[in-house]
């Protein structure tokens, strides 16, 4: 029960963290932060606390998987055992056969072009006025940013843009710093699968949490947004004006089309990954000349120390803070898988349930140093005409991303441990 108390620390801690760096703190959307809570629990004891839960869970990872495995057809027609395929060696270790490049960046060109195919077809047209009206009643979100925030749970940080990329240049300052806000939050489907994977053998029901736990952070993500960056009255949301002038010749013009697109926002990607990646090798080299503790100095332990008392507030014992603080420095400097393999290489009996369920949420999100670039470069291609926009917004966005999976994971913390079958 304390533990469960200890939660409303994180909760409370990141709505304040982000209200003083609010653009206007007299506009605090109190009752907005009431509904995206209120949604978070209704939507965990959705997914966990009904008799239908598990169908509802298996129908959706269903889908998910469904559009991975069509993608990885086409990727192993390609590459080959390089992508996927049947491997012409004995595999000694089978986690390392998942590769960003072949695995995670081929689905968004199959994204990209399926939605210029479904625009020109009229139905993300359709798609946008129905998640307009419901998100305009319930969240005074515009149809166009309410699916983006509702494609970021399944999709990822740049394919939900691009599934609204007719609308991009019609979203006001807030609700292009929400749709950033809420790609840090999420992770892809594309990417579900491996977490789930990593964590099985140390986690019970690993492929529901990681999946509503990309969920739930869309709404923390919208909230936390909202505070630091408020909607300006009458701008946005019903008032926002999304005709475009975008038009396909024909089906086969929007697949070409779609997919020319998307293979820009992947070979950007890659290029502003290994860049990232690299800087971070660099300054841990720097570092490692430095010992604390018995050990080489790194970015991530030294984050991983500064994160300690954020983990312990999120709801986790004292003495799993340490890990938990570290795994945060980790998934911020090397990505959140790098520390969902981290997580799941964590004995069982290292760390109790909880610790491992709720880390599993705080480390749900793509707000990474790495993703930065990818954000930047993503919608410099996208909408060119806002990159001085972007660029202004994305650390502030980042920082907002981060806290809200360590919102969601204290939501987690506050519910008693009945709810998740424990």
């Amino acid at each position: 029960m304390l533990l469960n108390l200890q939660s409303l620390l994180g909760l409370l801690g990141v709505i304040g963290a982000c209200w003083l760096l609010s653009e206007n703190k007299r506009r605090f959307p109190a009752l907005l932060v009431l509904g995206a809570v209120s949604v978070q629990i209704g939507l965990i004891l959705f997914f966990f606390a009904l008799p239908s839960s598990a169908v509802v869970l298996n129908a959706i990872s269903g889908t998910i998987a469904a559009l991975a495995n069509a993608t990885a057809r086409g990727t192993q027609f390609i590459f080959g055992y390089l992508g996927g395929g049947a491997q012409p060696y004995a595999v000694e270790n089978p986690g390392a056969l998942f590769v960003f490049a072949f695995q995670v960046l081929p689905l968004i060109l199959v994204i990209s072009a399926l939605s210029a195919l479904l625009w020109h077809w009229h139905i993300l047209r359709w798609i946008t006025r129905g998640f307009g009206l419901l998100f305009q009643k319930t969240m005074g979100l515009g149809g166009a940013s309410a699916l983006a925030v509702a494609a970021n749970i399944f999709l990822g940080m740049i394919e939900s843009p691009i599934v609204i990329r007719a609308y991009l240049d019609k979203l006001t300052r807030s609700e292009l710093f929400m749709l950033i806000v809420v790609g840090f939050s999420t992770v892809a489907g594309s990417t579900m699968v491996a977490y789930a994977t990593i964590l099985a053998p140390t986690m019970a029901n690993a492929a529901g949490h990681v999946l509503v736990a990309s969920i739930i952070s869309a709404p923390a993500g919208v909230m936390l947004a909202r505070i630091m960056v408020p909607e300006t009255p009458g701008q946005g949301g019903a008032f926002a004006d999304y005709r475009s002038a975008l038009r396909y010749d024909s089906g086969i013009d929007a697949i070409v089309k779609g997919t020319a697109d998307g293979l820009m926002v992947v070979l950007n990607i890659s290029a502003v990954l290994i860049v990232f990646v690299s800087l971070v090798a660099l300054v841990n080299l720097v570092l490692g000349n430095f010992w604390l503790l018995g050990e080489p100095v790194t970015l991530e332990r030294l984050l991983g120390y500064a994160f300690a008392p954020i983990a312990f507030a999120m709801g986790i014992e004292w003495r799993d803070a340490l890990t938990g603080g570290w795994l945060l420095g980790v998934k911020l400097t090397l990505t959140e898988f790098v520390a969902f393999i981290e997580l799941g290489n964590v004995p069982a009996d290292a760390i109790s349930a909880r610790t491992r369920m709720i880390m599993t949420y705080a480390l749900c999100g793509f707000a990474n140093i790495g993703s930065v670039g990818i954000v930047v470069t993503g919608l410099s291609v996208l909408i060119p005409q806002r990159r001085e926009e972007v660029l202004a917004m994305v650390w502030k966005a980042l920082f907002a991303g981060f806290l809200a999976t360590i919102l969601s994971a204290s939501v987690i913390g506050l519910l008693p441990s009945a709810v998740f079958g424990a």
